[in-house]
């Protein structure tokens, strides 16, 4: 990602921001430059160790997976009035009151029926 050459051009001061920018510390004593230097170089490599080791952000489970699939089915898909109506809801349309608040609502529900399938798309 990152090379020593384009690291050790750099001042203290800018490794320090660039390390702040990704959420990183130094390693070791924050007054040397190499700390910083070393954070830079080394973490993407820490990273992606962590992830094979099942460390941190990882991958959810076969049963998982399965179950938000099934949450999808349990939602369905809208009928055809229903897709007009989220359809119209898109453009800036709303009902009166009290129907605008079941109008939202069906918008809400296409909206995480979409992003349920976007997930299970991304981790399969």
């Amino acid at each position: 990602m990152f090379t020593r050459a384009e690291l050790e051009i750099k001042t203290t001061a800018e490794l320090r921001d660039l390390c702040r920018r990704y959420g990183l510390k130094p390693t070791g004593n924050a007054g040397y430059k190499t700390s910083w230097i070393v954070t830079l170089m080394a973490f993407p490599q820490i990273a992606l160790t962590q992830l094979r080791q099942g460390r941190g952000l990882k991958s959810p489970g076969f049963s998982v997976i399965r179950f938000l699939e099934g949450v999808v089915d349990e939602m369905n898909s809208p009928t055809d009035e229903q897709a007009a109506l989220i359809k119209l809801t898109m453009e800036s349309k709303a009902m009166s009151y009290p129907d605008r608040y079941d109008q939202e609502n069906l918008l809400n529900l296409h909206k995480a029926n979409m992003h349920l399938e976007m997930a299970i798309a991304l981790l399969t």
